[in-house]
């Protein structure tokens, strides 16, 4: 079924040191300094593709265990992850993996000591610490300047990007571990729930088992610069494999769990692996029916599921480790010192959604540089400080994740605690309140899932109860959004239209006043009677840093957590580079930017338009090598001058905040000749209409613009695939104008009258706030299927196949502009 709205529906930059400019007009350089921010809103850590983080699989419901938040604001006590105490453990339970755990013991610094009764000194690990040549070889200069600045060998080097901004000396990984292990050993590194049980182990358990890793890589015969792919969920043995290939000189791959057999034939083929990695019987499949094209591969590990029989080259971690112990330390000592930061380490493949995947090849340099630098600027603290803890969920094939939990929790000494595999089917939010992370990431789509089941939850309530939230969180949005001194240096609070991104300056405080006082009493006593008991339901009681990326947030939700006291902190990257240039934190935050530029990374703006939008280019060490066997792919993001172009559109304010605008290959130019940026407009639709999940925008080539929605609805538990029933903010939806429809089949089947007029009055004030006529919405459909991966519609990172909608539904839009000829 058609709707129709309108019955006529008629720059030049540095080459090895940025300091001489040529052209004109030079192009606008900015380099800040700010004091914060990390992985948020806007765009954080897609890839060049604008790939997007996700869940390990396809949207499931979060079934949050929030079903007496607002019944009864009195919860049970919440247990904590333990640290070991004093002296070693009370009770020690040796495992395979000589994990250890405790339990009912509240995380601390200070209480951390060696595990299994072990004095871990440095004269006791050995060869494991070649101390003298390792702190020589880190205040050493590495001569680079002869390298070129980009490649497209896995045993390539490149020349790295050292800048009067970003001086500090390159280190690889194993130097970055050293130094942490010299300051954390006897801290908790890693935890994980067996059997309902926490476990725990030390950094110096955590180094010690990368190396039995590592020499077990060695012994099955990796060779260097090939590939370790990694095919599982979040666990210690994940992270022992990836430390442990880049110790013993080879490449960490991730695969999504959600591949299917060819793109795991096509990542282990493009990078050469010689080990592949994987977690259950399932995964194991996979491999077993593409190792016949894979000349490369030597053998497979497994971990959380043995192999239901013996197989030939198939291994267990525990044999793995084995078979290391049968390798002299020296061996491996030799790999490491052999290492340069100029080498690749990391392979993060994007999700091929306009094209095959590209190979994103990260240096050494890359990853400790970003994992120090742009985690400072987030405001992440050392362990020294305050130990942060971390809840591991997100697949850390993507560069987000990896980067945030894996690379940046060894540089600082954090406590990463792994979820269960159904996180995100429902356990994450037990997780949570198990361990209270005082740092946590999240995409947009876990917080608007959260969001959701609040408003459901709260729907559902007594008219006391649901009034009571109500108005602490109106209180708490108001004191946020306008108070100036809620967020160290900023000038004034600030608005933002979805569409140009213009800001709007709001009044400002600008001395205290009774009126002032009073709104702080009243969002402190907001916070006491209500939000901090929300908080604490949801896990977040000790959560200061609370950051969203991957993809833009809506306004709506940035609004509705910041009405709990949740700010949700924003932030821009790419796979590309390595992570997030730009982050906000509390002293950097301005409602819906992606922060400020970290320090050491350049930014220009090339192809300005009168608004001062153009691309996004980037400068500094953060940038990769080059992508993988494609150096056509390379050039066309690398200049010669080593700035990457990364196909994004923003904007730079006055203050250095970013605003994204749109991705230079999603841009609709009209047959008119207007250039219109769609992802602002669905948003808004999106934001009018909370019936609606997806929302894609037609009209490349077109005289008028039209849209495609799909509606919010189940997924079923087990395939998820999107089911025909309505959630149950959707049912609530049809409720309100008028409609007890509860499947998309009946709306769509019989035209629900209702329904119908309430989306076309939501698409026409979407059109009242846009710039011009050309951005209007002139029709639209509603298609029987939400989108999916199952489906097609969607990539394993949920990022939108645009082409795939395009043709999946072609019939569907050329009947938008044939009726237009009759």
């Amino acid at each position: 079924m058609v709707v129709t709205n309108d019955p006529q529906s008629a720059g030049q930059a540095p080459s090895s040191e940025p300091s001489a400019w040529c052209g004109s007009p030079t192009p606008e350089i900015v380099s800040f300094h700010p004091s914060g921010g990390f992985p948020g809103t806007g765009h954080l850590a897609h890839t060049q593709e604008g790939d997007q983080l996700s869940p390990h699989s396809a949207p499931l419901s979060l079934r949050l265990s929030l079903h007496n938040l607002l019944m009864s604001f009195d919860l049970k006590p919440i247990r904590f992850l333990s640290r070991l105490p004093p002296g070693g453990p009370g009770c020690v339970r040796k495992l395979s993996l000589n994990m250890q755990y405790q339990q009912e013991v509240r995380p601390s610094v200070t209480n951390s000591s060696p595990s299994d009764g072990q004095t871990l000194s440095k004269e006791s690990l050995g060869h494991a610490l070649p101390l003298s040549s390792l702190e020589k070889a880190r205040g050493a200069q590495l001569d680079c300047s002869e390298e070129p600045l980009w490649t497209t060998r896995a045993d390539g080097r490149v020349h790295l990007r050292v800048h009067p901004t970003c001086p500090q000396p390159p280190y690889t990984v194993h130097q970055m571990f050293h130094e942490a292990l010299d300051k954390y050993r006897d801290l908790s590194a890693l935890g994980c729930k067996r059997q309902g049980v926490w476990e725990h182990i030390s950094y110096s358990q955590y180094y010690l088992l990368a190396r039995r890793t590592a020499k077990g890589f060695l012994k099955l015969g990796l060779e260097r610069a090939h590939s370790v792919a990694i095919l599982g969920f979040n666990s210690p043995e994940w992270f022992f494999s990836a430390v442990g290939t880049v110790f013993a000189g080879g490449i960490v791959t991730g695969i999504y769990t959600t591949s299917s057999s060819e793109a795991c034939q096509y990542i282990a083929h493009d990078s050469r692996a010689n080990i592949i990695v994987v977690d259950t019987q399932k995964q194991l499949e996979k491999i077993l029916k593409i190792w016949k094209n894979l000349p490369h591969l030597k053998a497979v590990v497994t971990y959380r599921e043995a192999p239901a029989r013996k197989m030939a080259r198939v291994y267990t971690m525990d044999e793995v480790m084995g078979l290391g112990d049968e390798l002299p330390e020296e061996t491996l000592d030799a790999v490491i010192s052999a290492q340069q930061p100029n080498q690749c380490c990391v392979l993060i493949y994007t999700s091929g959604t306009t094209g095959s995947p590209k190979g994103v090849m990260l240096s050494q340099d890359n990853i400790t540089w970003t994992a120090r630098h742009c985690s400072q600027a987030g405001g992440i603290q050392a362990a020294e400080v305050q130990q942060e803890v971390v809840v591991s969920y997100l697949p850390l094939s993507h560069i987000a994740a990896q980067i945030y939990d894996l690379w940046t929790g060894i540089q600082w000494g954090a406590h990463i605690c792994f979820a269960e595999p159904d996180a995100l089917q429902g356990s994450l939010v037990n997780t949570l309140r198990e361990v209270e992370p005082t740092s946590h990431l999240g995409v947009p789509w876990v917080w608007e899932k959260i969001m959701e089941r609040i408003q459901e939850v709260g729907a559902g309530s007594g008219f006391i109860r649901r009034k009571m939230l109500l108005w602490a969180m109106s209180v708490t949005l108001e004191q946020n959004v306008t108070c100036p001194s809620r967020w160290p240096g900023r000038r004034a609070p600030t608005q933002y239209s979805p569409f140009s991104c213009e800001r709007v300056v709001l009044p400002a405080d600008r001395s205290p006043s009774p009126t002032s006082d009073l709104k702080s009493f009243k969002a402190r006593l907001a916070d006491f009677l209500v939000l901090a008991k929300v908080r604490r339901a949801l896990g977040f009681a000790r959560c200061r840093k609370n950051f969203c990326g991957a993809a833009p947030l809506t306004t709506e939700t940035q609004q509705f957590f910041l009405g709990l006291d949740i700010p949700l902190y924003g932030g821009y990257g790419l796979s590309e580079t390595s992570g997030p240039p730009f982050v906000s934190s509390l002293s950097n935050y301005r409602p819906g930017s992606s922060g400020k530029a970290v320090p050491g990374c350049l930014v220009k703006l090339v192809n300005k338009d009168a608004e001062g939008v153009g691309e996004i280019c980037l400068w500094g060490r953060n940038i990769f090598m080059g992508y993988l066997n494609m150096e056509d792919k390379t050039t066309e993001a690398i200049d010669a001058e080593g700035w990457l172009h990364t196909g994004d559109t923003g904007r730079l304010d006055e203050d250095g905040f970013l605003f994204i605008t749109g991705r230079l290959k999603e841009i609709i130019i009209t047959a008119g000749g207007e250039n219109v940026p769609p992802v602002p407009i669905e948003d808004a639709v999106k934001m009018e209409l909370p019936i609606v999940s997806n929302a894609m925008l037609i009209g490349d080539q077109r005289k008028f613009l039209s849209m495609l929605l799909t509606l919010k609805c189940t997924l079923d538990p087990d395939t998820c695939h999107p089911t025909d029933h309505l959630t149950e903010q959707a049912v609530e939806f049809c409720r309100r104008v008028g409609s007890s429809t509860t499947t998309v089949s009946e709306i769509v089947g019989r035209r629900d009258e209702a329904v119908y007029r309430a989306i076309q009055e939501g698409i026409q004030r979407v059109n009242r706030k846009a710039a011009a006529q050309p951005y209007h919405i002139q029709k639209w459909a509603i298609l029987q299927k939400d989108f999916s991966v199952a489906g097609g519609e969607l990539g394993p990172t949920l990022k939108l196949r645009r082409f795939t909608v395009l043709d999946k539904y072609k019939d569907v839009i050329d009947s938008f502009y044939q009726e237009q000829k009759k």
